[in-house]
C-alpha cells in the first residue's frame, strides 16, 4: 500500500506541476485518504496535509494523532499543536516551509475558518479553489478501487434482491428502508454510501425524498436509490419497480427511461466527453411525452466520494478515460404522483464501457 500511496502522491505532483499552484492544502477526507492511506474525522481540530511542486509534503497535526501519523508517515515534516496552545504556531511554521506563489485548497470541503488560518500565514490572496487540480488526481481508477467499487457493488445488489423477496403491499417506505439497511449490514457492508432512498408512490417523484411512514399500495412504482460502503468506497444504484402491477402511462415512463439508460451505456466510451453522454441520454427523454418531466443530468462520477468528477452533464467537456468509474440514471419525475429512475455504475474501458451493476433494468412487478 505504501508504494500504491507514493505513486499517488507523485502523480499529484505532476498536477501541480502543469498548474497555477505551487502547493496543494488538503483536509481529512476522500483526498486525504487518497493520498495518506488514513482516515480522520473532520472535527473542531485542523488537520492539513500539504504538498508542494519540489514533491516536499508538510502536515499541521493535532498532538493527539501523533502516534498514528508517525507510524503511517514518517517522511512528512509535521508541525504538532495541542489544545491548551492552540493551532496559530503551526500554522506561521508550517507557511514558513512552503514555497511562495499560490496555494490550492479544496473549495468544496475546506472550511472557513481553516482557510482564513492558512491565508493570515501564507498571504490573503494567495489561497484559491484547486478544485480542477482535485478532480484530475483521482479521475482514472486504479485496479485495486475498481475492485472495492465491485464488492460495494455486490453486496447492494445481493440486499437489493433480498428485501424485495420480503416486501409487500402495506409495508411502509420506512420499514423497507430499514429492512434494507440491515440486509447490506448482514451482507458485509461498513456502512452506507448515503442514508437509502426508498419512495413509493407520489413521493417516488421526489428524486432525493426520505423514507416516510407512506404503505406501499397496488399499482404503485417503489423507487429505492442506495449503496453499500466497502473499505471507503461506495455503490450507487438506483431501481424502480411497481407494486402487483403498473398502469399503462407509466409503463411508457418507465420505458422512455429504460431507454436512455440503455444508450448511456451503449454509447459510454474514450471517444466521448461528459457532454456528449448527457445531450445524448437526455435527448431520449425530451423526445419524449414526458420532457416535462426531466429534472436532473444524466449522471456523475463514483468512488470515494459518491458524487465526484466527471459530472455527465451539458457543458462538461471532460473526456471520458479508461478507468473512469461513472453513473447513468436518467429519470422522469411527474408531480405527486411517479418518479421512474434507472442507476447503473459503469467503467470505462478502452474500447467503450463494462456495466459494474448487474441488477435487472426490465419492467418487474414485486409484492
Amino acid at each position: 500500500m505504501l508504494e500504491i500511496l507514493k505513486q499517488r502522491q507523485a502523480h499529484l505532483v505532476q498536477l501541480l506541476e502543469a498548474s497555477e499552484f505551487t502547493a496543494l492544502a488538503i483536509v481529512p477526507g476522500p483526498n486525504f485518504l487518497y493520498l495518506t492511506g488514513l482516515s480522520f474525522h473532520l472535527m473542531e481540530r485542523p488537520t492539513l496535509f500539504i504538498i508542494s511542486q519540489t514533491g516536499a509534503s508538510i502536515a499541521i497535526m493535532p498532538a493527539l494523532e501523533k502516534l498514528m501519523w508517525e507510524s503511517a508517515m514518517p517522511d512528512v515534516t509535521t508541525f504538532y499543536w495541542q489544545d491548551k496552545d492552540g493551532f496559530d504556531e503551526a500554522f506561521a511554521m508550517a507557511a514558513a516551509q512552503l514555497p511562495a506563489g499560490k496555494l490550492g485548497v479544496e473549495g468544496l470541503r475546506m472550511r472557513v475558518f481553516e482557510a482564513d488560518a492558512l491565508r493570515c500565514h501564507y498571504g490573503q490572496e494567495a489561497i484559491a479553489n484547486a478544485a480542477p487540480v482535485f478532480n484530475r488526481l483521482r479521475y482514472c481508477k486504479d485496479p485495486q478501487e475498481i475492485n472495492l467499487i465491485e464488492e460495494a457493488i455486490a453486496i447492494s445488489e445481493l440486499s437489493l434482491q433480498e428485501t424485495l423477496a420480503e416486501t409487500k403491499v402495506g409495508m411502509s417506505e420506512k420499514q423497507i428502508h430499514n429492512l434494507l439497511k440491515m440486509r447490506m449490514l448482514a451482507n458485509g457492508t461498513e456502512g452506507f454510501a448515503f442514508e437509502p432512498i426508498v419512495l413509493a408512490g407520489g413521493n417516488a417523484a421526489n428524486p432525493h425524498g426520505h423514507a416516510s411512514d407512506y404503505c406501499l399500495q397496488a399499482g404503485d412504482p417503489l423507487l429505492i436509490d442506495f449503496g453499500a460502503y466497502f473499505q471507503g468506497y461506495s455503490a450507487d444504484i438506483t431501481r424502480t419497480y411497481f407494486c402487483q402491477y403498473a398502469r399503462d402511462e407509466h409503463r411508457a415512463i418507465y420505458e422512455t427511461v429504460q431507454q436512455a439508460n440503455h444508450l448511456g451505456r451503449e454509447l459510454a466510451a474514450p471517444i466521448y466527453t461528459a457532454h456528449d453522454i448527457d445531450k445524448a441520454v437526455t435527448q431520449v427523454l425530451q423526445d419524449s411525452d414526458f420532457a416535462d418531466y426531466i429534472v436532473h443530468k444524466t449522471g456523475h462520477g463514483l468512488g470515494l466520494d459518491v458524487h465526484e468528477a466527471p459530472q455527465i452533464m451539458i457543458g462538461n467537456p471532460m473526456p471520458l478515460q479508461a478507468g473512469v468509474v461513472m453513473t447513468i440514471e436518467p429519470g422522469l419525475y411527474k408531480a405527486n404522483e411517479i418518479g421512474v429512475r434507472i442507476e447503473d455504475d459503469i467503467l470505462i474501458t478502452a474500447t467503450g464501457c463494462r456495466s459494474l451493476t448487474s441488477l435487472s433494468r426490465e419492467l418487474q412487478i414485486i409484492g
